[in-house]
């Protein structure tokens, strides 16, 4: 009997456990690094909700002043105003954290080794090329998704607590910089930058032309959902001095002529005050005036559209990645 004959076959690897054993031992410090920026990031929100709390014994009203009550002068604790400015800025972070994952993902977890040659040695010990792909997918997409839901959970908390207290400045769910740390939005922001990291890393395979690219790409889709993002749902319109009330986020405002149609106020800008405004308005045939805007209520509505848009394009991206692949390895 030949030595052929007795060799014993070698069992393809099973799942996705192999590669992302090897990833993990590849990038622990990685892991670590993110873990430690995850405590850091829950332990700010905590710790300053404990300052609020314990900066509260200076209050002398009802309503968080520290100066006397009724005098016409209103004050903060220093704890409270530091407090809002840090939580006002919690949407800017998620989305830069977001960046950095689809940074990491394009350099260091696929292009650099795409650009290295070291993807062979995976691939010849009974790993496709599908599977080494769909493991820096995988690991990264499931562990940014539990982090994010963390951040995400605490933030809520933590500003809640300050929406709930009177003269809270800067923290309406509709700001730039609040918005998409509040749900849904923050995880899907992340899961694309792993898309679009891994598709441009398959697409370029040179580190640092992938994580320029992926930068790129997420800053403009970032960008362009905080510039149109009011549009992914109707307003609602109020007419004459019907004004909306509580936390409403205000679109556009004018007037409407006898035959319906809208003149925008900035049709008439600039002005040198209130009066000259509205005789402008009513100059050009205004009768009555109108605003559109978003209620509270429209909050959910909006997270989850941005959020199916974003998820659509990851799957895209994803979709696109393996196809690039599957193009030039098999």
């Amino acid at each position: 009997m030949s030595a052929i004959g007795l060799r014993t076959p070698v069992a393809p690897a099973s799942g996705l456990r192999g590669p992302v054993r090897v990833l993990l031992r590849q990038h622990r410090r990685s892991l670590w690094a993110a873990g430690a920026l995850l405590v850091l990031g829950v332990s700010i929100v905590v710790g300053l909700r404990i300052w609020v709390a314990a900066a509260s014994s200076a209050e002398r009203c009802a309503d968080g002043d520290i100066t006397r009550c009724g005098d016409g002068l209103y004050l903060t604790t220093y704890a409270r105003t530091a407090t809002e400015t840090y939580l006002s800025g919690g949407g800017t972070a998620v989305l830069l954290l977001a960046g950095l994952i689809g940074v990491f993902v394009a350099g260091p977890l696929i292009a650099r080794e795409l650009e290295s040659g070291t993807y062979r040695l995976a691939w010849v010990q009974s790993v496709s090329p599908a599977q080494w792909l769909a493991a820096r997918l995988a690991l990264p997409a499931a562990l940014t998704t539990a982090g994010m839901t963390t951040l995400v959970l605490v933030y809520r908390w933590g500003l809640s607590g300050m929406q709930s207290k009177a003269h809270a400045t800067g923290l309406s769910w509709n700001e730039n910089d609040i918005h998409p740390a509040l749900g849904p939005t923050a995880v899907a922001y992340a899961l694309l930058a792993v898309a679009v990291g891994a598709l441009c890393a398959v697409v370029v395979r040179r580190t640092v032309l992938s994580m320029s690219l992926t930068a790129l790409v997420l800053g403009t889709v970032m960008l362009g959902f905080g510039k149109r993002r009011y549009e992914l749902w109707p307003t609602v319109r109020y007419l004459g001095r019907d004004y909306p009330t509580g936390d409403t986020w205000h679109i556009e405002s004018g007037m409407l002529t006898a035959s319906g149609k809208e003149i925008y106020w900035k049709d008439c800008f600039p002005t040198d005050s209130a009066e000259s405004f509205t005789s402008c308005l009513r100059n050009r045939g205004g009768i009555t005036a109108f605003g559109d805007y978003h209620p509270a209520s429209h909050f959910w509505p909006l997270q989850l559209v941005e959020t199916g848009i974003l998820l659509v394009l990851a799957a895209a991206a994803v979709a696109l990645a393996f196809r690039v692949l599957r193009r030039r390895h098999g």
